[in-house]
């Protein structure tokens, strides 16, 4: 119980910050009343938001146990200052986030989605359009940027379609070649998969200076964050042409405004970041957050603790 362990976890927080009145919670313990009796924090999809002024609301907090791979929604130098641990989810998430980018790759170099509309607005169609041509997937070449677990699974999964696989890591164990730089990876990818971290060396990797450099028959596919790709240089290269076209399940921001450009763009397939929407991915993502908020809360060493860069 919330008593008992001190575990605060809230799906949605409402706060005033224009007036900086007072926290109003929708769901959960209010740390107003019971702070101080929190020991620690369940990230789930940036809910709570982990900011200074609900932390020094929780004086007892031990932890902050993040969903997910990805930290870069948290301050975790901040975080350590007051002597909070934090901790993520890794592996729980690298076959479903996998299992998406490949299915991004096919529907937009098969045209699935378009073929599904076709055929759901006209369903007497007796010839396919000339529009609805794709792309070869089999014994196409793949550069993986980011050959992290995620990117490595993503690799394996390639495989089963004969594809070339290009990295800028040396990761023979899954048949990789080697490009001693991203340019070259670029230059000589037909598909290029994004998954690394954001970090401040990740931010904008892509922009105008490295979409020119790709296939104009090339397909950029993002499954890592949104501000790894400087986004108007991406509509730019896709209504010009420069690439092919581009599969996102991840945006900057989340949800994009209605009128942006790229919802417009015939040539971009946007699923709303769901990488890791399965039901057992999310069981164990659930069960490894609790296993870090107990070990922080007993004392012991928290299993999947994230340092400082």
């Amino acid at each position: 119980t919330p008593t008992a362990l001190g575990i605060f976890s809230i799906f949605k927080l409402k706060a005033n910050n224009q007036t900086g009145g007072e926290i109003g919670i929708t769901s959960g313990i209010n740390p107003v009343l019971h702070g101080s009796k929190i020991q620690a924090l369940l990230n789930w999809k940036y809910c709570p938001a982990a900011e200074p002024r609900l932390l020094r609301l929780l004086p007892s907090l031990k932890v902050v146990a993040s969903g997910g791979m990805g930290t870069d929604h948290l301050d975790v130098p901040f975080i350590n200052s007051l002597g909070v641990k934090v901790a993520n989810t890794p592996g729980v998430v690298s076959d479903s986030t996998a299992d998406l980018a490949m299915g991004l790759l096919l529907a937009s170099a098969r045209k699935i989605l378009e073929g599904e509309i076709e055929h759901s607005t006209d369903p007497k169609t007796v010839h396919i359009p000339q529009h609805l041509m794709g792309v070869e997937v089999t014994g196409a070449t793949l550069g993986i940027i980011g050959m992290g677990d995620i990117g490595y699974k993503i690799a394996q999964r390639s495989k089963g379609f004969d594809m070339k696989i290009l990295s800028t890591e040396d990761e023979q164990a899954v048949g990789a070649s080697y490009c001693e730089n991203l340019d070259d990876l670029l230059r000589c990818s037909d598909f290029v998969m994004i998954a690394v971290s954001l970090t401040s060396e990740t931010s904008d990797l892509i922009g105008h200076r490295e979409l020119s450099l790709m296939k104009p028959t090339a397909t950029l596919i993002n499954i890592s964050r949104g501000q790894v790709v400087n986004q108007d240089a991406l509509v730019e290269a896709l209504q010009l042409g420069i690439i092919r076209a581009a599969a996102l399940d991840v945006t900057h921001p989340e949800p994009l405004p209605r009128d942006h450009p790229l919802l417009e763009l015939p040539n971009v397939l946007i699923t709303p970041h769901i990488g890791i929407s399965t039901y057992n991915t999310a069981r164990g993502i659930v069960k490894k957050m609790v296993e870090n908020a107990l070990a922080a809360v007993k004392g012991l060493p928290v299993p999947n603790e994230v340092k400082p860069h």
